[in-house]
């Protein structure tokens, strides 16, 4: 509402004394009452019109009411005063102040639809009276803030507070001051308001507040609530127009004169217009008969709906679509929606102008040219909101309370729309291009009687969303509400309580037995049960999803009766036994929308009742045919394979995701349920093997049963243990050769899970490594494992079964060695340590396999190993097998093997000469890398080799010489490499590597020197350079300064 300080516009009736023109009829109006007279709007008849208001108890009435009441009020109600003044040529007073009386809104409910959003309550205005109490809690004291700021709570504490004050009507308007409190920080104001009304409607309203909304303002609310609550106290006048027609001319002149006077700086200017075109007999003013009287009520032409601001209407919804989404907008605009659907609950004409003026914002939006220039689709948000828009105008279209020229118009606005090019595409597929079902199934199966299938769009997700619409006005007529009349007084704080619903039959359309709760139950269980086709797009799929979560969670608000139970039952033995229309039913299409959100309802509603059919209708909801291998058009022995000759086209599904978590929740609901019944157990089990494909659900699945069944409050299940352990190992059998980044939890679950069932699921396990685990999963977690502390405390074993799991362990370990003794060596060795046959045998598989199956680096950390373990001479030889796969270039001086090379030679000059002599020519060979070999050269040179013989021998202690072998071999090696180096790095220089070059020959220098001829041989090697690379200036300057 746009409420502004300025005059109401000018009334559209015109109104002249009797016998004045043509225009008027003949007659005098009955009217006691003098000039400026008044009554009181109540009159005798107050209490039986409090009665009828709900302002008195019912049976509590003083007196009945009038039959100029009742047929007062009727009139008011349905004819324009105009109609009732051109039928009659007399009124006397008395009837005219009923009608006008009785002309004023008597619901709050309109006052507060005008005024307020539903913030989410059921109904604001239809709180139980009483005086405000704590909600308790942060969140129910944050609602009540918000309820506390709406213009309709707002309104009821002014009015509460004594606020209102100069009440009058006038005819068809209401005037009075509303005085708005002071606040901290601003001043106390008073706000004049003005409110025009015809056949229980507010037509239009004006506040000096100058507040732009597009509901009412509190001020206004204030003053609608004074004249609804107390008429008593509401001065009543006939239209100012009677009562100047009572007035002579000496009356009207001092009529005028003193509004004048009263009011000359804001009037005068007019006053002064209208007299000159009066007095101008050409004038226009002449030419109509009558004056316009703003208090006399509507024409006969006049429209008689709600006053609603179309202009802040508009405003609004642009403002919203202009901010795309964020601040709130998307929760604005729903609530407008919301506001729409309210206005069509009720049947008010503005449901319709007020969605009409969204959709002209909605389709003059720029984004969507701007995404259809782009290609792209529009966002999940936005859509959403279409659907609704599209939603709403189903329901005022379909509405059988409308006319024909109604729908005509409508029709033709709605082909005006859809003619623009931006006007979105619904998205989704809804039966033009899917396969006639019917000929995808085989003959056979229709010649046994089967009904072909012909619903390819299904009624749950459908754009006209029928089943949701029929449902919930079906349970809209069974809803136990508390709205009599004096429920909208006001709000209070109370905490929302659950909504409650009963049966209440409707003889004349209901059979037996049957009433509307039980209808919207029944429809809901039949549109959910459908078999239907997957839709094409993604939103739309999502919708499908969405539309069955939002109509499952209005039923799970009913409470269960046994006549529902019944419903039930029946519901769930038709869909299993009805055929292609059923989504239940033994032949479904391969592309139907599967059933387990649904049979996850189904199963927990029926299970108290009925648990073998709970579970019958479960189980045949765990299907998915959509991931199923097609099978031969003939074969009949998989009946719910029969459908699924057409062609795959199952990644089309991008809802598949969320479909196969559902499936997952029903199959994890079953096991819960299934706790302790070994049958139900074990055809849960088969059904989960049978129909779930995804090894990351299967693996949840097995963890949920584990959970399950080492409940801390009872004794393990140990039925259920074995089913989780089942689960676990048919995950381990599908990710065996696929990757997944899970894996390594999946396997130490498993063993988790199998110490729980005991030693013989271990030992089993164990047995069968090789189908369920890789051959570094079985030695480094399994066997590794199962052979811990933990594992034995945790299972009491005596020392017979101990060994024989270690027994296992073992062999598990050399067959995995064997397998792939790169990865598993190490680990078989380990695991063998406390059995020397065991140990050997492993040893010796990695002496096999050195030559040709391990790298370098798995055969020096064996190697280490060895040497820790007290195994130096094993350790060497695995170091010198490691050298022969080993090679390092002239420029890989931070090979991460380098530190290998010099412990593998500290571990050779340990043991003596002969085993150092023995591996010098394995590390000239392999090591090109001139700063690694002189670096092993000085180490070499700083002890004396193998301080402790291997039989005990000391050594004399004597240092190896440079001239003698195995040193000098060694030696040449690194002076060749520093040369083939320093030729190699001068091919390709740069400036800014000279210093770091100049080094480099300083530390060549030094090798050089250990020679006994090392200075002669280095002043060759300088001068060669000089040579070859005299082009090099500044470098070789350089060179000449540092060498000589």
């Amino acid at each position: 509402m746009a409420e502004r300080g300025q005059l109401p516009p000018p009334a559209k009736r015109l109104c002249c004394r009797p016998g004045y023109g043509s225009g008027c009829r003949p007659g005098q109006r009955a009217g006691g009452a003098g000039p400026g007279s008044g009554a009181l709007c109540a009159g005798p008849s107050s209490a039986a019109a409090a009665a009828a208001l709900g302002l008195l108890p019912l049976g509590k009435t003083q007196s009945p009411e009038s039959l100029l009441d009742i047929a007062a009020r009727k009139v008011a109600e349905k004819w324009p005063f105009q109609r009732v003044e051109e039928r009659f040529e007399r009124i006397p007073e008395p009837v005219q102040r009923r009608i006008v009386y009785w002309s004023f809104p008597r619901s709050e409910r309109e006052i507060c639809m005008y005024s307020s959003f539903n913030t989410g309550a059921e109904d604001p205005a239809a709180a139980p009276g009483g005086a405000a109490t704590a909600a308790g809690g942060a969140a129910d004291a944050a609602a009540a803030a918000d309820e506390n700021r709406l213009p309709f709570r707002r309104g009821i504490a002014l009015l509460d507070g004594g606020c209102v004050d100069n009440v009058l009507q006038v005819g068809f308007h209401l005037s009075g001051t509303v005085t708005e409190p002071a606040m901290q920080s601003e001043p106390e104001t008073v706000c004049n308001v003005a409110i025009s009304f015809d056949r229980c409607k507010i037509t239009s309203v004006t506040c000096s507040c100058g507040n732009k909304d597009i509901f009412y303002c509190a001020h206004v609310v204030a003053l609608s609530l004074y004249r609804i609550r107390k008429p008593d106290q509401v001065k009543l006048h006939l239209p100012i127009s009677e009562t100047l027609f009572q007035m002579n001319r000496d009356q009207l002149q001092k009529f005028v004169q003193y509004l004048i006077t009263v009011h000359h700086t804001e009037v005068l200017p007019t006053a002064q217009k209208l007299a000159d075109e009066i007095l101008s007999q050409n004038s226009e003013i002449n030419q109509v008969h009558g004056a316009p009287d703003p208090t006399a009520g509507a024409s006969i032409d006049d429209e008689n709906c709600w006053h609603l601001d179309e202009e802040q209407v508009q405003e609004q919804v642009k403002l919203f679509l202009s901010q795309g989404g964020y601040h709130g907008s998307g929760k604005q605009l729903n609530l407008l929606f919301a506001k729409v659907r309210e206005m069509l609950k009720m049947r008010d004409s503005n449901g319709a102008r007020m969605l009409t003026l969204i959709t002209e914002q909605f389709m003059a939006d720029p984004r969507l040219s701007l995404w259809r220039q782009q290609g792209t689709a529009m966002t999940d948000k936005y859509r959403q909101l279409w659907d609704e828009l599209g939603a709403l105008w189903m329901c005022i279209v379909l509405n059988p309370h409308c006319k024909l020229e109604q729908k005509a118009s409508w029709l033709k606005q709605l082909k005006k729309w859809n003619s623009v090019d931006v006007c979105p595409w619904e998205d989704g597929n809804h039966g033009n291009e899917l396969p006639n079902l019917t000929n995808a199934l085989p003959q056979e199966i229709l010649h046994r009687g089967v009904t072909s299938i012909t619903n390819l769009e299904g009624w749950v997700g459908h754009p006209l969303d029928p089943i949701g619409t029929l449902f919930s006005s079906l349970m809209e007529a069974c809803r136990v509400d508390d709205e009599s009349f004096h429920g909208f007084s006001d709000f209070t704080g109370k905490a929302k309580q659950r909504v409650e619903y009963q049966h209440l039959p409707a003889h004349k359309f209901l059979e037996e037995g049957e009433s509307y709760l039980t209808l919207a139950v029944e429809v809901a269980l039949i549109g959910l049960g459908q078999q239907r086709i997957m839709p094409d797009g993604l939103y739309a799929q999502e919708k499908v999803c969405r539309n069955e979560e939002q109509l499952i969670s209005k039923l799970q608000e009913i409470e269960l009766d046994d006549t529902l139970v019944k419903i039930f039952r029946k519901q769930a033995v038709f869909l299993l036994e009805a055929g292609p229309y059923s989504g239940l039913g033994e032949v479904i299409h391969r592309e139907s929308v599967p059933m387990h959100t649904f049979a996850k309802y189904l199963f927990t509603s029926l299970l108290p009742h009925d648990a073998e059919l709970a579970y019958k209708t479960a189980l045949r909801a765990m299907r998915l045919l959509v991931l199923e291998s097609t099978a031969p058009s003939g074969d009949m022995s998989r009946p719910h394979h029969i459908a699924s000759v057409v062609p795959n086209r199952y990644p089309r599904w991008f809802t598949l995701s969320h479909i196969e978590s559902q499936q997952c929740e029903l199959a994890s609901t079953m096991l819960t349920a299934a706790k302790g019944d070994v049958r139900r157990l074990e055809t849960v089990l088969e059904s989960i093997q049978k129909n779930i494909h995804s090894s990351s659900h299967i693996f949840k699945l097995a963890q949920d049963a584990f959970k399950i069944a080492t409940l801390m409050d009872s004794l393990p299940d140990i039925t259920l243990l074995k089913v989780s352990l089942e689960l676990g190992l048919q995950v381990m059998r599908m990710t065996l050769s696929t990757l997944n980044w899970r894996r390594r939890e999946m396997v130490r679950w498993l063993v988790t899970c199998a110490t729980e069932v005991g030693v013989y699921a271990l030992d089993s396990i164990m047995q069968n490594w090789f189908t369920l685990f890789t051959p570094t999963e079985a030695t480094s977690i399994v066997a590794t494992t199962v052979m811990s502390n933990s594992t034995i405390v945790r299972l009491h074993l005596d020392c017979h079964q101990q060994e024989k799991l270690a027994s296992s362990a073992r062999t598990l370990a050399l067959q995995c060695a064997m397998k792939d003794p790169q990865n598993c060596a190490l680990s078989a060795l380990t695991l063998c340590e406390k059995d020397h046959i065991a140990f050997e045998t492993a040893y010796q598989i990695v002496l096999d396999a050195a030559t040709t199956g391990m790298s370098y680096s798995q055969l020096f950390t064996i190697a280490r190993y060895m040497e820790h373990r007290g195994y130096p001479m094993r350790a060497y030889k695995l170091a010198t097998l490691a050298m022969t796969h080993l090679n390092l270039s002239y420029n890989q001086d931070t090979h991460p093997a380098i530190n290998d090379v010099l412990w593998a030679c500290a571990l050779s000059h340990s043991l003596g000469k002969n085993e150092l002599a023995a591996i010098i020519p394995l590390v000239v060979k392999s090591v090109k890398c001139a700063t690694v070999l002189s670096d092993i050269l000085r180490r070499c040179t700083l002890t004396t080799p193998g301080m402790v013989g291997l039989h005990g021998r000391r050594n004399s202690g004597k240092l190896m010489s440079l001239d003698k072998a195995p040193l000098r071999q060694l030696l040449d090696a690194t002076i060749g490499a520093y040369i083939n180096t320093t030729h190699s790095r001068l091919t390709h220089i740069s400036p800014r590597h000279y210093s770091e070059f100049i080094e480099f020959l300083s530390k060549a220098r030094e090798t050089f020197l250990m020679a006994h001829d090392g200075h002669i041989q280095f002043t060759q090697f300088i001068d060669n350079l000089k040579q070859i690379y005299k082009g090099k200036k500044k470098l070789m300057m350089l060179v000449r300064e540092r060498f000589g």
